[in-house]
């Protein structure tokens, strides 16, 4: 899977999700062989060669100016993210191979930033949705039946794309389940073509390609869609159906460390919920001599 591979099936896949009618080209009910728009259709639509479309999508040519990009972009009909990764994609074409990256670890400002949240839950996930850490809140919304030390070690640290794709307990978690899943392979396109050739990565795709086949169409589907901010319904076994927003930051110094913040809101049953479940959740406190 690498920028050229992932370039192509990205074009092929938007051009497949138009109809001719849909840009304004008449068909004359000729039988088409391809779902959607043809190359040589899209190449006329961009203003471009259509030999130097195909190479494109074949990867065969690894020289694409912003203005082309641009032009592919308003003939394919791609939203603004869309554009960002079509943009990221060609520019992965042309990068020098990726060094191997450097071990994954929480910044000190990361955790100081949990520990001034408080309650609220918090997890932290690497570039491949490895969670890296997580405060008694975060883990015990997201995953309480998991060893709440895990994500201390390499070896042990728990896969939120995993546990979204091939976890019971996080399917009933989220009654929309498919809304959620969609979201989790749309930003795992997006850090595929931020670093690409990264081995983590690759791996992680190939073993839920593998293992479950819902993410192997919406992976097939390349729907980019990043989600910064979501709102989700959640069907938790402790304090029942609640309602909160994920907001995922990132820090322009750690680019690959996502820090996801739930949040209910102030005054409803969700932030009740919530409050429950941290007092559920609190260490037992030891007595104290009178």
């Amino acid at each position: 899977m690498n920028g050229s591979g992932e370039l192509g099936e990205f074009l092929k896949a938007r051009r497949a999700r138009l109809l001719p009618e849909d840009v304004g080209i008449r068909t004359y009910l000729d039988k088409r062989r391809v779902p959607g728009l043809r190359r040589e259709e899209v190449a006329l639509l961009a203003g471009i060669s259509a030999p130097y479309y195909t190479r494109l999508e074949q990867g065969q040519s690894h020289r694409a100016s912003p203005e082309i990009l641009d032009a592919i972009a308003r003939a394919l009909c791609l939203t603004e993210s869309e554009r960002n990764h079509l943009r990221t994609l060609a520019d992965a074409q042309q990068a020098r191979p990726a060094r191997r990256p450097a071990p994954e670890r929480v910044s000190e400002a990361t955790t100081a930033l949990m520990a001034a949240l408080g309650e609220t839950p918090v997890i932290v996930l690497g570039r491949s949705t490895d969670v890296l850490a997580w405060n008694q809140q975060g883990h015990a919304l997201y995953a309480g039946h998991v060893d709440p030390a895990a994500p201390r070690q390499p070896a042990t640290r728990p896969n939120m794309a995993k546990l979204i794709f091939l976890d019971a307990h996080l399917r009933e978690l989220y009654p929309d389940w498919l809304v959620k899943a969609r979201a989790v392979v749309g930003n795992l396109q997006i850090a595929v073509a931020r670093n690409a050739g990264d081995p983590m990565l690759l791996q992680l795709i190939g073993e839920l390609t593998v293992n479950s086949p819902e993410f192997a169409a919406l992976w097939a589907d390349h729907r980019i869609q990043g989600c910064d901010v979501a709102e989700y319904r959640m069907r938790h076994p402790l304090v029942g159906t609640l309602t909160v927003t994920q907001q995922t930051l990132q820090s322009p110094s750690r680019p690959d460390e996502y820090i996801v913040v739930a949040t209910a809101q102030p005054g409803s049953p969700s932030q009740e919920a919530l409050d429950l479940l941290a007092q559920a959740t609190a260490p037992a406190k030891a007595c104290q001599p009178a």
